[in-house]
């Protein structure tokens, strides 16, 4: 006899399966808190400022994405994990997120409330140099300031020592259509162990600097200039990855004409992961 296949299963019975899940997902962040809350006593991280850890959130996202799978899209998993990550981050040690909103007010709130949550306190500024300021006067708050346009040097506040400096660029996980793809850079002081050194952020100043230069450079890096009245030229914010990151733009910009005046590391940053689609990742 031909045996009948098995019934499907009925919507009570995949409910009460959801909500089984449901429950094991808030035991288990539940679970999360309390490794949480002994790594506060472990560490004592709320007496040495910002618990911001870049190296290690890059690796995180780019696992999340290398393991995803299904139909839940890749937007929805991302954004939850962020508010994770930074919501546990707060608790370790509170801080709060400073945007630089003169590019585009909603493109920064976008981007601040998909990346740190709403739990984390958001600070308005109406340019970078107040962000960053705010930063440099807080124990371990961020900045968040665009990565590719600036009327300013802002970057020059983070050239002396002790300074904050750039420690990350957002989106971790880019795609063309991320719901926060403003490009932000994160500007706070972590430990230096904590940093991921991958793409290196320079200000580099120049005489000299006209169109000609600029494509000379722009195969080589990421840059934003701006002018520079003190040296007839452009102050620069470099973004070099690879090995003799420095060096080779340093004769770039000798070879096509330019004159350096002076160079300084002012952070660093995971490379770019990128991903053609924010769907289901397999």
């Amino acid at each position: 006899m031909t045996q009948r296949p098995p019934a499907p299963p009925s919507l009570a019975e995949l409910r009460t399966e959801i909500d089984r899940i449901d429950e094991g997902m808030h035991q288990l962040l539940m679970q999360r808190g309390d490794i949480i809350d002994r790594l506060i006593q472990v560490k004592q991280t709320q007496e040495v400022g910002s618990a911001f850890r870049p190296a290690r959130e890059a690796d995180m996202m780019r696992r999340l994405v290398e393991r995803h799978r299904g139909i839940l899209p890749l937007d929805t998993v991302e954004s939850i994990w962020r508010v994770i990550i930074s919501t546990f981050t707060f608790v370790q040690a509170p801080f709060a997120v400073h945007a630089d909103v003169s590019v585009s007010e909603p493109a920064m709130r976008d981007s601040a409330r998909f990346h740190f949550g709403f739990t984390v306190p958001y600070l308005a500024h109406f340019n970078p140099s107040a962000a960053v300021e705010a930063v440099a006067r807080s124990k371990g708050d961020l900045a968040l300031v665009s990565a590719v346009s600036s009327r300013t040097p802002w970057w020059a506040a983070l050239e002396a020592e002790g300074a904050p400096k750039i420690i990350a660029r957002l989106p971790f996980v880019e795609r063309a259509d991320h719901p926060a793809a403003l490009p932000v850079f994160v500007v706070s002081r972590v430990a230096d162990s904590a940093m991921v050194t991958e793409v290196e952020t320079w200000s580099v100043r120049v005489s000299g600097w006209n169109a000609e230069i600029a494509r000379a450079v722009s195969p080589l890096a990421e840059v934003v200039a701006v002018p520079d009245a003190a040296f007839d030229g452009a102050a620069l914010l470099v973004s070099i990855a690879g090995a003799n990151r420095l060096e080779k733009i340093k004769l770039a910009l000798i070879e096509a004409g330019a004159s350096v005046r002076s160079t300084a590391l002012v952070g660093s940053h995971a490379t770019r992961y990128t991903v053609p689609f924010s769907g289901s990742a397999r």
